[in-house]
């Protein structure tokens, strides 16, 4: 497969497991009537922070297919370690998020993998 494809694909799977996981929390929340209480800080500056790092994903579907190789490389290993972090940091302990999270974890790590062992062709 194409590397550019390869990693576009990749970014699609941590792109749906990322709104998955969003709405599965959303469900468990609604069930448990919770107030959403746990978000950190004030709500607006949240979601707009939660609105750029979830960008990233979707973003780099599209620049994994058009970028020439020496910025698609970098900016692939960038986009996943940033990535991994929102993911880690975000995080939940409940069983759909991790299932979810674990899923993404896997594919940023190859996404990082092969873009840093990508070789011009």
């Amino acid at each position: 497969m194409n590397t550019k494809v390869k990693l576009s694909t990749l970014w699609i799977v941590v792109m749906i497991n990322l709104l998955f996981a969003d709405i599965l929390s959303i469900m468990v929340e609604l069930v448990n009537k919770n107030t959403l209480g746990d978000i950190i800080g004030e709500v607006t500056m949240t979601m707009a922070v939660a609105a750029i790092l979830t960008n990233i994903p979707i973003l780099m579907i599209y620049f994994s297919r058009t970028l020439n190789f020496k910025l698609n490389r970098i900016l692939n290993i960038i986009a996943s370690f940033i990535t991994l972090v929102f993911v880690i940091g975000g995080g939940s302990l409940l069983p759909h998020y991790i299932i979810c999270a674990g899923i993404e974890m896997i594919a940023l790590l190859i996404i990082i993998r092969t873009a840093w062992k990508w070789e011009v062709s």
